[in-house]
């Protein structure tokens, strides 16, 4: 009888045990994904550190970007790598702000933690929090956002890249790269707001040599590619007709490995005239289209282009540049107007690409071609007349024939290879801020400000609140505070000191006070000091934080499969 008891009672102690398992596994999910967290919390701000990242392939990488940072660690936790995907989100979104977005999950999680040991239900803990983080955009977007004018406002658009700029390592170069970039945007934008820039019709070009002062923006392509000057051919080309070719100008190989013996003299001959007139007659169907300037595309199997064909091109003042990457082909289409051709019999007029000028320019040492002054042949039909499915078919279908893209060409300089990737990355980041600022017109103050600004709004609307949602609106609040700490600490200031005084200020109505890492202090008006940043990088940080802390907190398990 006995035996019997102390059997029931184990297996009720064991059903019992079972039961804190999901509360294990949620609190070692919310310990990895804050580790991460803290790992990259020194580099926030413009007073952060750097990370110097050794990958597998014995890459050297120094950058204070927290997505680049996340991306290069070797994160084995499933529940850690959420927060890789998350910086990753943001970087998509925003361009901007993945360091921040990454500390503010972490700090979320560690007050979800705090919540679950108050016994509150992890599911109304993830929807309090949703709940809480559209109130959030709503304060910012009502109470804190400036809104700008794309066409007015040009100096404000490169306050707020130069604020980007200011925590990475070319911030000295900031008043060269900021303006830099909002021009870039600017030109692909066309003066409208509300429109998403595809950044990837803005080409940066890294060149080692000069400094990052000696960064320059081209206002049409710029190539790494030069003409060849084999043959004698031109090497500067005014009213130029640009051919983007795909196939070979030069004589044809069989698919397979074969020899060919030749007895006879008199077959030689005819071999080297079959050959020569195989080749002419390519470049007279190319002088044909009234084509002057060629874009060769590199080929692997055979020469792209021969020293024969070179010659009679010379002889035809066509303009040769060959071994184009395979991957730029899309941009210079799109950017020359010119259509690739990977076909002889493809060749025609209407196929070409048109440009003032085709030159070479000298860059600190570096021959790079330049390409400007490019005509769009986008012919517009000034009737509206036709029917809706031949308006939808001419939109949708031929819309890359018809519009001629915007872009632009940046070289970057720089002393070596790690300055010029993390140059890179800094002018992405800057070029992704004033993207933001097209897309959404508002602009929020920097230096922690918003951050105070919601934990004291939250704080005082949990006061009409009662229970569990009390209780998550006040621990929300507190979570967002490590911003403005993370910068104090990252600056050297004492944390408690700052934050109290910030708290002080924004009470007493001064909603713009912030923190200024180059006064080490609280300033009564951060936009005064310049200090900007984009209303959509503050709000898709919360919003993403938020949704990945609701990720997290479902999990109650961790199994693998074989």
């Amino acid at each position: 009888m006995s035996t019997t008891a102390a059997a029931a009672s184990s297996g009720s102690n064991a059903t019992f045990q079972t039961r804190s398992k999901p509360q294990e596994i949620r609190r070692a999910n919310i310990i990895a994904a804050r580790s991460v967290a803290d790992a990259i919390r020194t580099s926030l701000g413009p007073k952060g550190m750097d990370k110097l990242i050794k990958t597998s392939k014995n890459k050297t990488i120094i950058s204070n970007d927290g997505h680049t940072i996340l991306k290069e660690m070797a994160i084995l936790h499933p529940v850690a790598k959420m927060l890789v995907e998350v910086s990753k989100a943001q970087d998509i979104e925003a361009g901007d702000g993945t360091t921040s977005v990454v500390i503010l999950t972490g700090s979320l999680l560690g007050a979800c933690e705090k919540l679950l040991g108050y016994g509150i239900h992890p599911m109304i803990i993830a929807e309090a929090f949703q709940v809480i983080a559209q109130r959030c955009v709503q304060i910012l977007s009502e109470n804190l956002a400036m809104k700008i004018d794309l066409n007015k406002d040009y100096g404000v658009l490169v306050r707020a890249a130069v604020t980007s700029l200011s925590s990475k390592i070319v911030n000295q170069f900031s008043s060269k790269l900021g303006p830099l970039a909002v021009d870039c945007v600017l030109k692909l934008a066309g003066g409208q707001s509300g429109v998403n820039v595809d950044l990837n019709n803005i080409r940066l070009i890294k060149k080692l040599g000069g400094t990052i002062d000696d960064t320059e923006l081209i206002d049409g392509v710029a190539l790494t590619q030069t003409s060849v000057k084999l043959a004698g051919g031109p090497i500067r080309m005014e009213k130029a007709k640009i051919g983007l070719i795909q196939f070979q100008i030069s004589p044809p190989k069989p698919d397979t490995q074969n020899n060919i013996v030749v007895n006879d003299y008199r077959q030689m001959d005819k071999i080297l005239k079959e050959e020569r007139a195989y080749l002419l007659n390519i470049c007279k169907k190319i002088k044909k289209s009234k084509c002057n300037v060629l874009l060769i595309q590199k080929s692997i199997l055979r020469d792209s282009v021969n020293d024969m064909a070179l010659h009679f091109l010379a002889k035809l003042k066509i303009m040769v540049v060959k071994d184009i990457e395979r991957d730029e082909v899309e941009f210079l289409s799109k950017s020359l107007g010119c259509k690739p051709i990977a076909d002889i019999d493809l060749f025609t007029e209407d196929r070409l690409g048109s440009a003032d000028l085709i030159d070479e320019i000298d860059s600190d040492g570096s021959r790079i071609l330049t390409i400007t002054g490019i005509k769009g042949q986008q012919q517009q039909n000034s009737s509206n007349s036709g029917s809706t499915e031949s308006l939808v078919y001419k939109k949708y279908y031929q819309q890359s024939s018809e519009k001629l893209q915007p872009t632009v060409s940046v070289i970057i300089r720089g002393a070596n290879q790690l300055i010029l990737d993390e140059a890179e990355r800094s002018i992405h980041d800057a070029l992704c801020v004033v993207r933001c600022l097209v897309k959404q017109p508002a602009l929020l103050p920097g230096g922690g400000s918003p951050e105070i600004n919601l934990s004291r709004i939250l704080t005082s609307e949990s006061n009409s609140l009662t229970g569990s949602l009390q209780q998550c609106y006040q621990e929300f609040a507190k979570a967002l505070e490590i911003i403005p700490v993370t910068l104090s600490e990252n600056s050297g200031m004492n944390a408690i000191k700052i934050i109290t005084e910030l708290k002080n200020k924004n009470a007493n109505g001064l909603k713009y006070a912030g923190l200024s890492c180059r006064r080490s202090g609280v300033i009564d008006n951060v936009v005064d000091e310049h200090i900007l940043q984009p209303l959509l990088v503050s709000t898709s940080a919360i919003t993403l934080a938020s949704e990945c802390c609701k990720s997290i907190l479902r999990i109650d398990d961790i199994t693998f499969s074989r």
